[in-house]
């Protein structure tokens, strides 16, 4: 029975921190609810893509070709007769795809270097920090197009290759985190009492930098979708039929920028929009869970504030 009511208080905890988390992100961080909106409307719009959409992804002939908003195609039509809107909701569905998958891969690699870097130091976080040096120096679009022009373009290389890079880029932010929690007093016990290094880096320290990456990975997610939209916009993207928002701002968009200008401006604002909403969620996010971050405005400011306002 004490077992049971443990665990209720535990949940109960939880659940009240993720409340806490919410209210605080409305009350504190309007930008941050409103980029919260704006990824939640995302990721339903990748998910219901196909119920969502009025007509085929590529259903060449839909309406008459290049005329403006009406409506029937709330957004216009492209040079083919495809709607436009239809293809910005399936565009959705490869910036979801993409965003989430190249930033989980790039926040797992992250999370493995950074961790065994920062616990175990010494010539094996020499070296992994000059290679890491070394990687930073070379500009990212450039070597994302060369190894894309070996390995062939589509949206799984397009994945594995920005979520490596993006990976060995941001290990340092977990590293310097570890580095931190290494030489707190419960983790100079474990390694006392002789507990395993694998047991001190999943029970001690993992835990205890859980903020640290659910905040990198929420700030790699608009920086995959936006590199996903420039390799798509230079041709090394998502190959056709599929529509991504970079692919649909060249090609015929530029042929017919002055004709049928809506065929620039919707996929450019719908990327500008969903970059914009998730950056400011991501940054939200990182100071309601990092208190290190929250400052002066936070909650702890907050209460000093009104205590050194109220008379004495």
């Amino acid at each position: 029975m004490p077992d049971s009511s443990a665990g209720r208080v535990a949940e109960g905890k939880r659940h009240s921190f993720w409340v806490d988390a919410g209210i605080r992100l409305v009350k504190e961080k309007p930008l941050g609810a409103v980029g919260a909106v704006i990824t939640l409307l995302l990721l339903l719009t990748g998910i219901f893509a196909n119920f969502l959409a009025p007509y085929g992804m590529n259903e060449v002939g839909a309406g008459p070709r290049l005329i403006g908003p009406s409506a029937k195609f709330w957004l216009g039509t492209d040079n083919l007769g495809r709607d436009i809107l239809t293809r910005i909701i399936y565009g959705a569905r490869i910036s979801v795809i993409v965003g989430l998958s190249a930033s989980a891969l790039a926040t797992f690699l992250s999370v493995v270097i950074g961790i065994i870097s920062g616990y175990l130091s010494g010539k094996f976080d020499l070296f992994m920090q000059r290679f890491i040096d070394g990687w930073l120096c070379l500009p990212p679009l450039i070597i994302l197009m060369l190894i894309i022009s070996v390995i062939g373009a589509g949206m799984w290389p397009i994945i594995i290759i920005m979520g490596i890079g993006g990976g060995i880029g941001s290990t340092r932010l977990i590293r310097s985190a570890v580095i931190a929690i290494r030489e707190n007093v419960y983790v100079k016990a474990a390694e006392a009492i002789g507990c395993t290094t694998s047991r001190i880096l999943t029970q001690h320290i993992l835990p205890n930098i859980m903020a640290t990456i659910i905040i990198l990975f929420s700030i790699s997610v608009p920086s995959m979708i936006m590199g996903e939209a420039s390799l798509s916009f230079l041709g090394f993207g998502i190959p056709a039929p599929f529509p991504s928002w970079g692919s649909m701002l060249t090609g015929s968009a530029r042929t017919y920028m002055f004709e049928s200008p809506w065929m620039a401006i919707w996929p450019g604002l719908a990327l500008s929009i969903v970059v914009y909403g998730v950056n400011m969620f991501g940054d939200a996010l990182r100071d309601i869970l990092d208190p290190r971050l929250r400052g002066g405005v936070g909650r702890y400011g907050v209460r000093r504030a009104k205590k050194e306002a109220a008379p004495k």
